[in-house]
């Protein structure tokens, strides 16, 4: 075994490549409440969480160490409200070597944190759970 490295991917077939994540994070009613009345002194919860997932998405490479950088053509991050928490959902596309989950899955985890962090003042049981690959495609 030797040193970290990362996979060569140069000699693979340049494929349109799509990856979606989701995952969830459970809230108090009263904190639901807050973010459907836009009623959080740090502002708009689901624009906020949607624009910081959108912006992990793009700088994954930077947080872990042995991603490849993409020039990705699609990210999107969707969050909805829920009965027990706030649900978000990425997408993300590329054309390209190399797969795009790693990108999904940050913008993803990314938005449930920025989530937690705009209500961590009201609610502080807070639990981020089961961000998962849904799935992803090469054609």
């Amino acid at each position: 075994k030797g040193a970290a490295q990362m996979v060569e991917v140069g000699d693979k077939d340049i494929q349109k490549r799509t990856a979606m994540a989701e995952g969830k994070i459970l809230l108090k009613e009263k904190t639901i409440k807050l973010i459907k009345e836009n009623s959080l002194k740090k502002g708009d919860v689901l624009t906020v969480a949607k624009i910081a997932g959108i912006q992990a998405a793009k700088h994954t490479a930077t947080l872990i160490p042995l991603c490849h950088t993409l020039l990705l053509s699609k990210v999107d991050v969707d969050l909805n409200v829920e009965n027990n928490g706030v649900k978000a959902v990425s997408i993300v596309k590329c054309t390209g070597q190399t797969g795009v989950e790693m990108e999904a899955l940050n913008a993803v985890s990314t938005a449930l944190l920025t989530v937690y962090d705009m209500c961590k003042a009201v609610d502080k049981e807070m639990v981020i759970i089961d961000i998962k690959l849904l799935s992803k495609t090469k054609v």
